[in-house]
């Protein structure tokens, strides 16, 4: 018989307590109730809370259900969550054997834990919102822990309701109950509501008698059945208003494009779904994966010849453009305008477009939408729930199978993009067109929303407020400030103004693409990489107009490799405005006469004819430029293409959609001449387009058409990428290429470099996650001057 057992051999191992902080998006997308019920499952004691810095738990029981906790914590997360990290250690145990409970929230301390996106509708909410027997069945502020808006309405961290715009609306006892039951989807979501307790909509009628907006009693439908007949509406979003109408009105499309004064600038269309714009447009398995992600961005397609009878967006939506902008819904009240199963019929095709005057930041403001959108829109869709920062729709395409992003705001913002290296805390404040800044600090850099051009007083205003939340959320202080190297850019008189006594760092335009580049994709810098940096302009070190650029670079200091030879810029903005006055710079700069069977020559008033000629003899007003964005222009124009443009990069643009058309079996191509500016080939090599003018002048006198012109041109620059990314190698031994700048939002030529690059073994950076436009420029200004390891750039030469 065995003697009596010790209470420890009775009792069994002792309990393990273990303290956890999980970093990343892990408020307000249900990530306690998913702990809460994680541990419940492990028979767990402890508690969990939401902190300044993080989710932070106390588990305590058997070593292995601790360590399976632990290990689960991260794998089996909620949809909208995204871990970055799990620290734990050990603490005493407590063995009081109270059961695992979520404790409030508690503030203090610096922020480090993240702000999700704002999240399109989830398929659970859809399925209540067309429920009759559902309490929020058409309710259109319907959403859960797994979706709806988060970035636009957090005014604080912890992100806890009294800390979001939704302080002002007391929950029912129906919505309570569902928000502090840890069990529910709804469990401390906190833009939760319904019907009973949540944002009011109302529709507001213009002053016109025959668009009258009916007795209010359904504003949806009562919307609906005004875009039915062809009406505008200002329609309030997520992080702003939309000006709606129906797609397929040509009078409708055709109204609010001249009221925007937005020339010939493409509109996006909202479609119920994917399998609705399937006849519009080649959509590919990734280009439908982005239009259904939780972001909802509106995704660039190629556009398909005249289809069948099936709705179609009048011609007016996107005038000469090659691709049509497509998002789908991504509110629910997004959801009730296009109709509902069972709905009466009613536009299947919405033009969804910034609720702005052309060139000011998006309206977010109820009173300022009244009176700022009052020419534009014939009634307004609104609600009572605020908006605390401005969040444009984002805007992406497939390039060769990934993902490009042009715009990166709504549904991406703010999310951080780790850092290969550390930096010192930053705020870097981007450029004047397509602005966006970006906080840095530690290996975290965060990208603000879209703000827009900053040649406008109020997107200025928006910048400030942005940047002051953004600080707020993320808890970043910046100790220094990093700007353009630009002497006119309004940005950096902003830094220099608000500097305080920081140091402001002025970076170089071209060299901010490519690093930026570099550290989307993990680069340390320890080794330089050719940067191609195609764009429409950036300020020289000599004053000139850069902007087709080969440098060898790492984020200390970069050399001018090559470049496109100097034009004459005549004008300025004439000369970006009017493709024709290019042309006729690049022509003059080649030696090659202005005859008038030549298009760019016939599109030229003669007045200016004459103007434009003595301006170029005498050197007047004519900056040098060595941009390529203002070399697809001239291309654009000398080819008959595009003459004027209404919108940034137009001509451009058509120039690719015409290139796109032509035959598949030509092979020829155009040729640049490379010279180098010293004796012995040792300085920079300059790109002459001259030879490539000229071959374009002599096949248009041969009747070639302008679809294989484009063509031609556009394998000649993707052959000089190629030339001058091996005569790089040769003399400095680099074999990566990081592609860059506005100019490589062109698919078409993006896809060409990269393929003839790779052809000749070189590993190929293009960006994915960040703009290659100027809306990517901020993150590549932080990388170069605020590393921890950062020295002082060496000039180029």
């Amino acid at each position: 018989m065995s003697g009596p057992q010790t209470p420890s051999a009775v009792a069994g191992p002792a309990p393990l307590r273990r303290r956890i902080v999980v970093r990343g998006v892990v408020q307000g997308v249900g990530f306690r109730p998913y702990l809460y019920g994680l541990a419940t499952e492990l028979a767990l004691a402890g508690h969990v809370t939401n902190t300044a810095e993080g989710v932070v738990v106390e588990v305590e029981g058997a070593a292995s259900a601790v360590a399976r906790f632990c290990d689960r914590i991260a794998a089996q997360a909620p949809p909208l969550a995204r871990v970055e990290s799990v620290e734990h250690r050990e603490m005493p145990a407590v063995g009081d054997g109270t059961p695992f409970t979520i404790l409030a929230s508690r503030g203090g301390g610096p922020a480090r834990t993240l702000v999700s996106p704002d999240s399109a509708t989830c398929a659970d909410c859809l399925t209540e919102l067309a429920d009759p027997a559902d309490r929020r069945h058409r309710h259109p502020f319907v959403n859960c822990t797994h979706c709806g808006p988060r970035f636009t309405i957090v005014t604080g961290v912890p992100y806890d309701r009294a800390a979001t715009t939704m302080a002002g609306f007391p929950m029912c006892p129906d919505c309570a109950r569902e928000y502090a039951d840890p069990a529910d989807r709804r469990f401390h979501a906190q833009p939760v509501a319904c019907p009973a307790c949540g944002p009011r909509l109302r529709l507001i009628a213009g002053p016109r008698p025959r668009l009258a907006a009916g007795d209010g009693a359904d504003p949806v439908g009562a919307a609906r059945a005004l875009l039915a007949r062809g009406a505008i509406l200002a329609v309030k979003g997520l992080g702003g208003y939309h000006l709606a109408c129906d797609a397929t009105n040509r009078t409708a499309v055709a109204l609010l494009r001249r009221r925007k004064a937005r020339g010939d600038k493409p509109f996006a269309v909202m479609a119920r779904t994917a399998d609705d714009v399937r006849h519009l447009v080649r959509l590919s398995a990734e280009e439908r994966r982005l239009l259904e992600d939780a972001a909802r961005p509106v995704v660039l397609v190629r556009r398909l010849p005249d289809p069948s009878g099936e709705p179609r967006p009048a011609e007016e939506v996107a005038p000469g453009s090659p691709d049509l902008g497509l998002m789908l819904p991504y509110t629910p009240l997004h959801h009730l305008l296009l109709g509902l199963p069972g709905d009466p019929d009613g536009p299947r095709l919405l033009v969804m477009t910034s609720g702005n005057v052309s060139g000011e930041p998006i309206v977010t403001d109820d009173t300022e939408a009244l009176q700022r959108l009052a020419h534009l829109a014939d009634a307004w869709l609104t609600h009572d729930r605020p908006i605390h920062v401005p969040c444009d729709d984002s805007v992406v395409r497939v390039c060769d199978g990934q993902p490009l992003v042009i715009r990166r705001s709504r549904g991406y913002a703010p999310l951080p993009l780790p850092l290969p290296l550390p930096v010192r805390p930053a705020l870097a404040v981007g450029g004047d067109l397509k602005n966006t800044f970006c906080l840095g600090s530690g290996r975290r850099a965060w990208l603000s929303a879209h703000i827009g051009d900053m040649d406008d007083v109020s997107t200025q205003r928006v910048f400030e407020r942005a940047a002051a939340q953004l600080e707020s959320i993320t808890g970043v202080r910046p100790e220094t400030l990093v700007s353009d190297r630009h002497p006119g850019y309004r940005s950096a008189h902003w830094a220099d103004r608000n500097a305080a006594d920081r140091p402001v760092t002025r970076v170089q335009h071209h060299h901010a693409h490519i690093a930026a580049a570099m550290a989307e994709h993990g680069l340390d810098g320890t080794r330089p990489v050719i940067g191609v940096a195609f764009d429409g302009t950036g300020h020289g070190d000599d004053g000139a107009v850069w902007g087709g650029e080969f440098l060898l670079a790492d984020y200390d200091r970069y050399v001018r490799f090559g470049h496109l030879a100097y034009v004459p810029l005549p004008g300025g903005d004439a000369a970006v405005r009017r493709p024709y006055r290019m042309a006729l710079a690049h022509l003059w700069a080649a030696g090659l006469a202005w005859s008038g069977d030549l298009p760019c020559a016939a599109a030229c008033p003669s007045d200016e004819l004459r103007l434009l000629a003595q301006q170029l003899e005498r050197d007047v007003n004519c900056v040098p430029t060595s941009s390529m964005g203002r070399l697809f222009d001239a291309v654009s124009s000398l080819a008959g293409v595009c003459h004027r443009a209404g919108y940034e990069a137009q001509a451009a643009v058509e120039l690719e959609g015409a290139a796109l058309h032509a035959p598949a079996g030509d092979t020829e191509t155009y040729v640049f001449a490379l010279r180098t500016a010293r004796e012995g080939g040792a300085g920079a090599v300059r790109a002459d387009p001259a030879p490539v003018l000229a071959a374009i002048v002599d096949d248009l006198r041969a009747g070639i058409a302008p679809p294989l012109i484009a063509a031609r041109f556009h394998r000649a620059v993707a052959a000089l990428v190629r030339a001058m990314c091996g005569r790089a190698r040769e003399r400095r031994g680099l074999d990566t290429v990081a592609l860059t700048g506005g100019v490589f939002a062109n698919t078409l030529l993006s896809s060409a470099c990269a393929a003839g690059l790779r052809e000749e073994g070189f590993t190929v950076l293009r960006h994915h996650l960040v703009p290659p436009n100027d809306g990517g420029l901020a993150l590549g200004q932080l990388m170069v001057a605020a590393r921890t390891t950062a020295v002082a750039p060496a000039p180029a030469d």
